[in-house]
């Protein structure tokens, strides 16, 4: 994963003792940090502490290190890796004076109590190896790129969480995965980014490290240089959060623009749209904790609200992640937007007609935002080895795509690791990544065992209610005061009609017709006495993407069976006449 990461990793050994594994990242990962921001700094320090001694006003002297500098933040302090370990005794209170006096923007040590954690290094006599270790360690962009430095991060983190055991639904997207996504989002934009000068925004509300943020903007830049792509994010894990405004402040781009915070119950960015839109929101983590404040929203916003069209089970939110973002791409009208999305299968399917799920898979593909929904291979994340798709959404899909939504089975489009990263022993090399987006850009039914594409109808059905009469004891149908049977609860059964049954293109306006037709031929034949309970019809939508490229393999002949059981058999007498002997 990371030489470099590895490498930073082992000075946790120093804290051995004193420190349990799962603690160790509480040091690690803020004097990281520090020592990454510390060599940016370092070059122009003396020009920054003469200004400081200048303007005493904070927003002018941000203004003036600025213009000498280029960086949008800096650090006033006398001390820095160069000259800390020169006073001993004064070690703990001079680094914890570097820590204070970077400009405000800078308030990512906060979130690891990096001054708490100062001073317990300090009482357990660790805290000059850990200053001495990491001063020998030169993170500069000049020899550590950003890739670099985001991959010795992620390495770290998911070292710090196995060693803490953890087992929640975070999973960190692995870079190649990312790249893919990338290479998805922006293949509908291309020709439009290489414009001279282009600004554009993208926004990934549940941030992480920051990777997804990066791998985008690297993707943009390499394309066009002079391209500027503004990077939102919003993230709730306080170490998550610091790692990545922390990166991004390296880069040059505005700190305000990275906020701490549940997404879900507290948008930072509200009223805000944004031309691209990408997530790898938690799988399978219950919302109980937010239900009352997300519900309360979704009623108090009406039928515009981020949340109106449904809400998922509580022991799973991707899907509000998926709606969240739906109303975050900008309005067709200003240029419209995109949105990818990295979930497991239940969003596919889960949920029966008229659920929450259902109804908000309906209000997308009624809205006709769903463009793509491309299948991954198994085993690419490094904790779990689950199935996950990206979602593609789009609000100005090209005259050719309107109405239409393109299933890509990518999952045998991988390559075998050399060695397994926890449970991600796959990856998609450039030309599994290149595979994948030559069959988007086709889009095409020609290559059916990989690309299909449907219209927004394919996925809607209705669920039907099929009732039985009620027999009395002579065999006759039990009559109510109208003159009708009653229904027998004991045998009453559901149908799920698709809207395109018998090759109707009339969508839901076809719904009489249709299931009429249904259950003429599929069900009165088999059962003549039976009716349809018109007012229990309901409408629902699902995605069987695994039902969509199933290919069916007949059973071994059985003459073909016996044989190889008889062999088998053979084997075990034999090894039982060995026995005997």
């Amino acid at each position: 994963m990371s030489t470099l990461g590895s490498f930073i990793w082992s000075i946790a050994d120093q804290l051995r003792g004193p420190y349990r594994p799962n603690q160790y990242g509480n040091v690690i990962l803020p004097f990281t940090i520090l020592r990454r921001l510390d060599c940016i700094l370092e070059p122009d320090r003396d020009t920054v502490r003469e200004l400081a001694s200048k303007y005493d006003n904070p927003n002018r002297l941000k203004v003036e290190v600025s213009k000498a500098t280029g960086r949008p933040f800096y650090n006033t302090s006398n001390y820095s890796f160069a000259n800390l370990l020169a006073d001993a005794d004064g070690l703990a209170d001079n680094l914890t004076d570097y820590v204070d006096r970077f400009s405000a923007d800078v308030d990512v040590f906060e979130y690891f109590d990096f001054k708490k954690e100062i001073l317990a290094l300090e009482k357990a006599g660790l805290l000059r190896e850990i200053v001495k270790a990491f001063r020998a360690v030169d993170l500069h962009p000049d020899n550590v790129s950003n890739s670099d430095m985001g991959d010795a991060f992620e390495y770290i983190i998911r070292k710090f969480n196995e060693a803490a055991n953890e087992t929640s639904g975070d999973h960190y997207t692995p870079r190649d995965a990312i790249r893919l996504l990338v290479d998805l989002l922006f293949a509908e934009k291309d020709a439009a980014l290489t414009e001279a000068g282009i600004v554009r925004t993208l926004y990934d509300p549940t941030a992480g490290t920051g990777g997804m943020l990066s791998l985008a903007e690297e993707h943009l830049l390499a394309q066009n240089p002079d391209a500027r792509l503004g990077l939102y994010g919003q993230e709730y894990n306080p170490q998550s959060y610091a790692i990545c405004k922390s990166d991004l402040l390296a880069k040059g781009h505005d700190a305000t623009n990275i906020a701490f915070g549940n997404t879900l119950t507290d948008d930072a960015f509200k009223g805000r749209q944004f031309d691209f839109c990408m997530s790898n929101p938690p799988y399978g983590v219950d919302w109980k904790q937010y239900a009352k404040a997300i519900t309360k929203e979704r009623d108090e916003a009406g039928p515009y609200g981020r949340f109106a069209p449904g809400l998922p089970a509580t022991s799973d939110g991707q899907m509000l992640f998926l709606l969240h973002l739906a109303h975050k791409i900008r309005a067709p009208e200003d240029g419209g937007g995109r949105v990818g999305i990295v979930m497991n299968g239940s969003p596919l399917f889960n949920g029966g007609a008229e659920s929450g799920p259902s109804n908000i898979r309906q209000w997308l593909l009624k809205k006709d935002l769903v463009d793509a929904i491309v299948a991954l291979p198994t085993n690419m994340f490094f904790n779990t080895g689950i199935g996950t798709y990206i979602w593609i959404l789009d609000n100005t899909k090209r005259p050719d795509r309107k109405g239409l939504v393109q299933l890509i089975d990518g999952a045998s489009c991988w390559t075998k690791m050399r060695k397994s990263l926890g449970s991600k022993n796959r990856e998609l090399s450039e030309a599994d990544r290149a595979r994948v987006a030559q069959l988007y850009a086709d889009f095409t039914d020609a290559d059916p065992d990989y690309s299909k594409v449907l219209t927004n109808n394919d996925f809607g059905y209705w669920t039907i209610t099929v009732e039985r009469p009620l027999l009395n004891e002579t065999g006759n149908p039990i009559l109510d005061r109208k003159g009708n049977p009653k229904p027998d609860s004991k045998k009453r059964d559901t149908e799920n009609v698709p809207f395109t049954y018998g090759g109707s293109t009339a969508g839901e306006a076809g719904m009489v017709d249709v299931i009429q037709a249904y259950f003429d031929t599929e069900v009165k034949p088999h059962v003549p006495d039976a009716w349809i309970d018109w007012t229990k019809t309901k409408t629902g939508y699902e995605i069987p993407f695994t039902r969509q490229f199933y290919k069916y393999v007949p059973p071994r002949p059985l003459a073909e069976i016996d044989a190889d059981l008889e062999k088998q058999v053979a084997k075990i007498l034999d090894l039982l006449r060995e026995v005997e002997q």
